[in-house]
């Protein structure tokens, strides 16, 4: 079974945010900006994103054509 439902890690970037693993599956970040605010959804190369005004949340494809790096453990 699994160990957590969520696993949470800093992002090292400086930002303030975190990268996140929910049920094993679904890894993605959460970012919290500080002056650049944005209404959309973008969809890149190994992400998702829904950006609200200052708060932005990406999540991961399962299959996507670019791999990030140690990604919470993931």
């Amino acid at each position: 079974m699994f160990n957590s439902i969520i696993k949470t890690a800093p992002l090292n970037d400086g930002t303030q945010g975190f990268r996140f693993v929910v049920l094993g599956t679904i890894s993605g970040f959460y970012r919290k900006r500080s002056t650049k605010n944005r209404y959309e959804l973008t969809k890149g190369v190994a992400t998702i994103g829904a950006h609200f005004g200052k708060r932005s949340i990406a999540c991961n494809y399962r299959q996507s054509l670019r791999k990030f790096y140690r990604l919470c453990g993931a």
